[in-house]
């Protein structure tokens, strides 16, 4: 069995029975969800592992989206492209973001790419350089904190024993090129990784023109055998046009087209980011061992969008971003009256602060330069936190843990001269304890059944909180209120044939609070009001088998009806009881069929993947249609002496299937909902690389 550290996780094979190659029976070892290393199949979790061949193999390696497609609960939509991060959601949390990610936490070796105030960006991470993908779902998310209506945690590859250099090209449909060079070994003692990509693509639509650069370096320094600091650094710079969302008539007559606020504006965003973490370890027994996770970083971001229907009148909002965190932890793990235990106790603080500065850039179609927003956005997180397991019995192990959170926003208004709205300065402060307590039943050394009970917390971010109306003058909304959760999960993990994995998931969500879009403007202002009361409830259902001849199939299937609980009355209406929440579908499939032929290295996978109708608002008078669309992706693989080559093919709905990839949730002032998925398309990848 393998083991990972703190900062790494090795998809290990945990052998109940491996007779031979075609005997299933494995389950990866992973940290999230519990933060010590543990056999997934023995967690009251529902949490998936996405294996690098599945990042990497036929991919572009560019948004989440292409990974998290197969794992059941999460939607995972691919806006075509590369201005706003994908359309990430778990269980209907973060469904109704319209920038970064939301309702979901992300980290990345257990460094968060999500800030105090819930806003995620995991586009920081060159997936290239990534190994394997941990996506937890339900109750236990809320150990990480404020806005975890789930996790995902990825994990940068371990460095080999033997140095090697390798780089990869890429060529595909609208004049998309990326090139990646990449290196790593161990040299005087010090595991090194070194990752560059570049990226370029006209895209499929219109006014979607984008390139980005990215580098990743990390270094791990055995400072002695009990002490171990791990190095980190990430970076990117980003330009991007945005062509914004379609409404109904073009989005089905000319998919590929942009509305003229796009194109007469040249909306479009620029940004960097740069991020180091360090992860020192330090063993000090067989039982105990601390953890030391500190990390700071800027992120700049610079975006043009319009404020009227033409486009002639357009703004920019500029961020400048510093931040910076850490994490104290201290893992122990023994034994009481013969029950083995572990724990984890730790404390986190986190703070970010954006300089936000709005002007009014074009009116009329001529330049101008009228500011009408100069304020700093300062939020912080102080969490304390218990996690941990005891084998009652040798058949029932128990878990739980105990976080306290209290989250800080502030707004510092520096618009108080001639032509501001007044001093507009102000703090509010949440503060919440999420219990959460599950237990898992060994039936059979191949079947367990669980069940577990969390609550949940989300506070508003900072782009929820920054308008109290849409007319001239807003000030922010401090006034809005978190929303807090009940989180019910019952499920079963067993291998049901010596060749065949399946994990199914019950769950029930009831939330009260729910923070919801009230009313839009032309100049995509959005002003955010609490509803009363929403339910989430579902089935998550996958199976994973293999088979004779190198042949594997996997399939994953997700059931969620997410609705309003309660009636609301907002500014465009009454929401219904009854009616669904927007950006949840009711029904996901993934399926593929894979084959291996050893002899030639040839390796192929044929997929397939459907979604349900969609609701774009929270009234349910508009929708997109559900769609099915099927790819195909084949590859070669050869070694000679030192080297291995790798080639490529992926064809992306390979029947050219008209539908709508993703929607921008609530846009009332434009009626701008569809985000159109691109016809087919193809990418060509080539790779090399040379083991010393």
């Amino acid at each position: 069995m393998a083991v990972a550290s703190a900062l790494g996780m090795v998809p290990a094979l945990d052998a109940y029975a491996e007779e031979d190659e075609k005997t299933l029976h494995i389950a990866p070892i992973v940290v999230t969800g519990t933060r010590t290393l543990q056999n997934s199949f023995d967690l009251p979790i529902a949490i998936d592992v996405v294996k690098q061949e599945d990042i990497q193999n036929g991919q572009l390696q560019m948004t989440l989206s292409e990974s998290l497609i197969r794992v059941p609960g999460i939607t995972a939509q691919n806006r075509t492209q590369q201005a706003q991060d994908p359309q990430i959601s778990s269980r209907g949390f973060g469904s109704r973001s319209s920038f970064g990610v939301r309702g979901v936490r992300v980290y990345v070796d257990g460094i968060p790419l999500t800030m105090p105030d819930g806003q995620g960006q995991p586009g920081v991470v060159d997936l290239s350089a990534i190994k394997s993908i941990e996506v937890l779902r339900g109750p236990f998310s809320a150990l990480y904190g404020n806005s975890s209506g789930g996790v995902i945690q990825m994990f940068t590859e371990d460095a080999p024993k033997t140095p090697e250099i390798g780089g990869t090209v890429m060529f595909g449909s609208y004049n998309t090129k990326r090139q990646v060079i990449n290196a790593a070994g161990i040299a005087d003692g010090v595991e090194y990784l070194l990752n560059g990509s570049n990226f370029e693509s006209d895209g499929y639509r219109d006014n979607s023109e984008s390139d980005k650069q990215q580098a990743t370096a990390k270094f791990k320094f055995n400072i002695s055998e009990d002490t171990k600091l791990t190095t980190l650094i990430n970076w990117f710079d980003q330009d991007a046009q945005d062509p914004l969302g379609l409404d109904r008539a073009r989005a089905f007559s000319n998919p590929s087209s942009a509305v003229p606020a796009a194109t007469n504006a040249n909306t479009r965003v620029s940004r960097s980011h740069t991020q180091i973490g360090f992860n020192l370890e330090h063993t000090l027994n067989a039982n105990n061992k601390i953890s030391f996770i500190p990390y700071i970083g800027n992120r700049e971001n610079e975006q043009i969008l319009p404020f009227n229907a033409a486009g002639t009148n357009a703004r920019t909002s500029t961020i400048s971003r510093d931040f910076y965190g850490t994490d104290l932890r201290w893992d122990n793990i023994g034994e009481i009256a013969g029950h083995t235990y572990n724990i984890s106790l730790g404390v986190n603080y986190g703070k970010s602060s954006d300089d936000r500065l709005d002007i009014n850039t074009q009116v009329g179609g001529l330049p101008a330069n009228a500011i009408n927003r100069d304020e700093e956005n300062i939020s912080t997180n102080y969490d304390r936190y218990f996690q941990g397991k005891i084998s009652a019995t040798e058949t029932v192990d128990i878990h739980a843990g105990l976080r306290r959170t209290k989250v800080n926003l502030r707004v510092k208004d520096n618009f108080t001269t001639a032509g501001g709205f007044g001093d507009n300065s102000g703090t509010v402060s949440y503060e919440k304890t999420t219990p959460v307590i599950g237990a898992t039943w060994k039936v059979t050394p191949t079947v367990n059944l669980y069940a577990n009970y969390g609550k949940g917390f989300e506070t508003p971010t900072f782009i929820e909180a920054a308008y109290n109306s849409t007319t001239s003058g807003a000030t922010p909304n401090l006034n809005l209120k978190p929303s807090t959760s009940e989180n019910f999960e019952i499920g079963s993990k067993a291998f049901i044939t010596d060749n065949t994995q399946a994990n199914i998931t019950f769950f029930l969500v009831k939330t009260d609070d729910e923070i919801i879009t009230s009313s839009t403007d032309v100049a995509n202002r959005s002003v955010f009001a609490n509803a009363n009361k929403t339910v989430r409830k579902g089935i998550e259902l996958s199976l994973d088998s293999n088979f004779d001849h190198n042949i594997s199939t996997y399939f994953s299937y997700t059931l969620l009806n997410a609705k309003f609980d309660s009636d609301f009355t907002g500014v465009n209406g009454t929401i219904n009881s009854g009616n669904r929440i927007p950006g949840t579908y009711n029904s996901q499939i993934y399926a593929e069929i894979a084959w291996q032929y050893e002899p030639l290295g040839f390796h192929t996978a044929f997929e397939g993947r459907h979604n349900s109708k969609v609701y774009v608002n929270d009234l349910n008078n508009d929708s997109a249609p559900s769609y099915t669309v099927f790819n195909l992706r084949a590859g070669f693989e050869q070694s000679l002496a030192h080297w291995q080559f790798k080639e490529y093919l992926r064809i992306e709905n390979m029947f050219d299937k008209e539908f709508i990839g993703s929607v921008r949730v609530n846009d009332y002032g434009n009626q701008r909902y569809f985000e159109p998925g691109a016809d087919r398309n193809y990418l060509l990848g080539l790779s090399a690389a040379y083991k010393f």
